[in-house]
């Protein structure tokens, strides 16, 4: 089978290997396939957790270069009692990109449908990630992927509907629940009023451009077209079990990650102290927040030597508190000196960042981050000596 086969005539377990991987797995360009079993997966609530899923072409049925192309849809998880994890909002897919040959940065896919390139023997890996809210009632989830071959030139489903749009059909539904609650509180005439009225809304809700696809001349469902996708597709069951607990916000074991703030001024063009180099460690702090990761920034000096932060604005600055309250942020390093030039840098600039920062409550999130890899004997007397200045205000503090 190579070269002139159609993905529309063929079931796409034909066409390529799919399987699943736990989140663990290094899955490489390499890796061979595997027989595809349901992925059972476990969370409690405000947790999150992830799976893989493989694909490695068997023939080509594509062209310019490629094994061919697949589509890549997926749906709600849903309870026994009507509950759902949303996809695209609670379920989310992304795609496994290597950097230098190693397995790395991860793509986000269009959902809830989305379409991605194959290439001949090679393993391309998604990245599924399932994130359970706080307020999640528990329970069983139980949803599918659906994983098809498809003409390269294949249109994609048509895209989520925009924000204005879905303000509009919250509107219209809200709308239509609020005619409805107190109807026994009226008479039989604002009964029927009301019931018409309910009616006009569903109707222009169901008549919106989402559902255009599923409405035929006549009005009813157009399922054909739906059918035939799914016999043909490679189907990846998933359930998640939601125990009925909840994780707190702030891990007991920090994880702590370190970034160079030069790099991120040459990766994005940032002079350091403007306005936009703020902004872009700003954003790569909330970013791996959300990850369960207390990040610092560090610049580094002679040797090993390196100014640690993880906020950019002195204690002073109302930033700084947002920052270190945060309840997601286990540990925040506290810098020894101002990180911008702007910031004065007298002789008593520690001792006043810890006098405010000891008033806080977050005060035991505190640490303090040198020198990386003290090896040497040099290295130890160097770092004992820079060490001093913040002995001696720790110090003082504790006979306050």
């Amino acid at each position: 089978m190579k070269g002139d086969i159609d993905p529309l005539e063929v079931p796409s377990s034909e066409l390529l290997n799919v399987w699943c991987m736990p989140s663990t797995a290094n899955v490489g360009s390499q890796e061979m396939p595997r027989h595809l079993e349901p992925v059972n997966l476990l969370a409690a609530r405000n947790e999150r957790e992830s799976v893989q899923v493989a694909l490695r072409p068997k023939v080509t049925w594509g062209g310019c270069g490629i094994a061919g192309t697949v589509q890549v849809q997926g749906n709600d998880l849903i309870s026994a009692s009507g509950d759902r994890l949303v996809i695209g909002q609670s379920l989310k897919i992304q795609r496994v990109v290597p950097i230098l040959g190693v397995p790395d940065a991860l793509v986000p896919l269009d959902l809830p449908c989305s379409q991605i390139n194959l290439f001949p023997g090679e393993t391309t890996a998604l990245w599924v990630s399932i994130d359970v809210s706080s307020d999640q009632p528990p329970g069983i989830y139980e949803g599918q992927l659906y994983i098809t071959a498809v003409k390269a030139d294949a249109p994609s489903r048509p895209p989520c509907m925009g924000k204005a749009e879905k303000h509009q059909l919250f509107r219209d539904l809200r709308d239509c629940l609020e005619l409805m609650e107190l109807v026994d509180q009226n008479s039989m005439d604002k009964v029927v009023d009301r019931v018409k009225s309910a009616t006009s809304n569903l109707r222009r809700a169901l008549l919106s451009p989402s559902f255009s696809e599923c409405l035929s001349d006549n009005g009813a469902v157009e399922s054909k077209d739906e059918d035939a996708i799914s016999n043909r597709s490679i189907c990846v069951k998933l359930s998640l079990t939601v125990w009925d607990f909840v994780l707190p916000a702030t891990p007991s074991l920090p994880a702590a990650i370190g970034i160079s703030d030069t790099v991120i001024e040459d990766r994005f063009g940032v002079e350091h102290g403007s306005n936009e180099w703020f902004e872009a460690l700003d954003q790569h702090f909330k970013w791996l927040l959300q990850y369960k990761i207390s990040p610092y920034f560090c610049r580094w000096g002679d040797g090993m030597r390196v100014l640690t932060y993880t906020c950019p604005w002195p204690a002073d600055h109302p930033k700084a508190d947002e920052y270190y309250s945060d309840p997601r942020l286990a540990a925040y390093a506290v810098p020894i000196r101002p990180v911008v030039s702007c910031v004065d840098a007298g002789p008593n600039f520690l001792q006043k960042e810890i006098d405010i920062l000891k008033a806080k409550d977050h005060w035991k999130k505190a640490y303090f981050y040198l020198w990386d890899e003290v090896i040497l004997r040099c290295n130890f007397s160097y770092w004992i000596g820079m060490s001093s200045p913040t002995y001696m205000a720790r110090k003082a503090n504790k006979k306050n």
